[in-house]
């Protein structure tokens, strides 16, 4: 059994809006491209939801990645919050998958279209990020927080930190929730997705 700490200060948690590289099914990783006008879209949606639900003053951390940073300017706009870039928020370095689309990635190697787990196998790419290399920087981010932070990432960093903050076994990356366009709202030890 699992248990949720309760030690964290409040947290949103966003990922950035669709882009042009989620809307083809091609991995991003490190690389970037731009938010589609769905992305925009869900970047607004955010924003909303942060005006109406943020209590005060927050603290923002941003990942360095620009569909990050885009998401942040426009989900905090109007706010008079100032965006910390944190490149310890980067999502999972895919090494030489990056670039690749998912059907091109599954044709070269079987092993990914048979996996159980829609994410554990990226952590299995060639050049790429292990499991505990980026359990170790998401955590030591976390242990940096000192009161209510907005966070602003990415998929898979956005379910690791979420998995850690609520006591979830890390290798259990599926069992907490993704969406674009939502915020993830945990505070002591409870989670909840918050809609526009």
């Amino acid at each position: 059994m699992t248990h949720a700490r309760t030690d964290f200060p409040e947290l949103w948690v966003l990922r950035h809006g669709e882009t042009k590289w989620n809307a083809e099914a091609r991995l991003q990783g490190r690389l970037d491209s731009p938010l589609t006008e769905t992305g925009l879209d869900q970047a607004r949606a955010q924003g909303r939801i942060l005006t109406a639900r943020l209590p005060g003053p927050v603290r923002v951390l941003c990942s360095d990645a620009p569909r990050a940073l885009r998401t942040a300017e426009i989900a905090i706009a109007g706010l008079d919050l100032p965006i910390e870039r944190e490149p310890r928020l980067a999502e999972i370095d895919l090494g030489r998958w990056q670039g690749q689309t998912l059907d091109a990635l599954r044709a070269d190697h079987p092993e990914i279209a048979r996996a159980t787990d829609p994410h554990l196998w990226k952590f299995t790419a060639p050049g790429g990020e292990t499991l505990g290399q980026m359990a170790a920087r998401v955590q030591a981010v976390l242990d940096g927080l000192t009161g209510p932070t907005v966070l602003v990432t990415h998929g898979v960093t956005s379910r690791l930190l979420r998995c850690i903050v609520l006591g979830v076994p890390i290798a259990d990356l599926a069992s907490v929730p993704g969406g674009q366009g939502v915020v993830h709202h945990i505070r002591d030890g409870k989670a909840n997705i918050l809609t526009a």
